[in-house]
């Protein structure tokens, strides 16, 4: 049986990743003002960035539309595919919706909810991958995704919440208080939804650091397949800090893996946002 592996563009796997598993990526749009691009295709963070600096607004983010999510996978289905797609948690977006529509027109396509974001999304994408590779079904691996996106622990910690602001997750009471105490706020998945969890105080260095030890110090319950490390616009040293500081609490992970966040991660959270990201048992 031949099964290809899709996913909307939020998962934020690397080039690297999505070269080597074969996966076919579906972006999702960004809009700047007038102007409506492909993520990681025709718009990068990099974009984003320059954008909020000139305009002060952020840009916004929309789902694959139902001719889009029709097209790939009739594309796939033509050279004779089963086709397993992956997609941003249903109540971010309406891709997942979109998806079950398209997959009804064209047939032999499992949609599955990943009920996370960025590499939340990945690793469940990444899981559904090892299962094709050991021979399951699509209907196998669903069942199996849906039961491990419980199990995806996906946080980040964010080091100005002006984005959140500009994004209206934020109010500008909460927003000014935060700014003056230097608070840096955990963002965590909690059954397919975004909530504020713990707030840091420092440089953003040092919060990153205290919330890894947070994350993994005395945990047994953490699978050791893989880990992401997943950021926007941090100092290299910090990300060799993080990998340091997982391999002394939590040695042993087969893979840890490093990757940018895309636009949907930085048009809510803004630059030197990091996440550790993984599997528990």
């Amino acid at each position: 049986m031949k099964i290809k592996i899709t996913s909307d563009s939020t998962c934020d796997l690397s080039p690297e990743l999505i070269k080597k598993y074969d996966i076919d990526i579906l972006p999702l749009y960004v809009s700047m003002g007038d102007d409506i691009k492909k993520d990681g295709l025709e718009v990068v963070p990099e974009d984003i960035y320059a954008h909020v600096e000139k305009t002060g607004a952020l840009p916004k983010t929309s789902a694959p539309n139902l001719t889009d999510l029709i097209e790939l996978f009739d594309k796939w289905h033509k050279e004779g595919y089963s086709i397993v797609h992956f997609s941003i948690s249903s109540d971010f977006s309406s891709s997942y919706h979109t998806a079950c529509i398209a997959a009804e027109e064209v047939g032999d396509v499992q949609v599955i909810d990943s009920r996370n974001l960025s590499t939340g999304q990945g690793l469940v994408v990444l899981h559904g991958v090892d299962l094709a590779a050991q021979g399951k079904t699509p209907e196998e691996i669903k069942a199996e995704c849906d039961k491990l996106t419980e199990k995806v622990e996906a946080s980040f910690v964010v080091d100005s919440i002006d984005y959140l602001h500009k994004g209206g997750r934020c109010s500008s009471v909460a927003a000014l208080g935060a700014n003056l105490l230097k608070l840096k706020p955990c963002i965590e998945v909690i059954d397919g939804k975004m909530i504020s969890a713990k707030k840091y105080r420092g440089r953003i260095d040092k919060v990153i650091i205290d919330y890894v030890v947070d994350r993994l110090k005395g945990r047994d319950d953490i699978e050791k397949n893989r880990i992401f490390i997943t950021h926007t616009k941090c100092d290299p040293k910090t990300v060799d800090d993080v990998r340091a500081k997982i391999n002394e609490l939590y040695p042993g992970f087969n893979e840890i893996l490093e990757t940018t966040a895309g636009c949907t991660i930085t048009s809510h959270c803004g630059p030197n946002t990091l996440g550790i990201l993984f599997i528990r048992k």
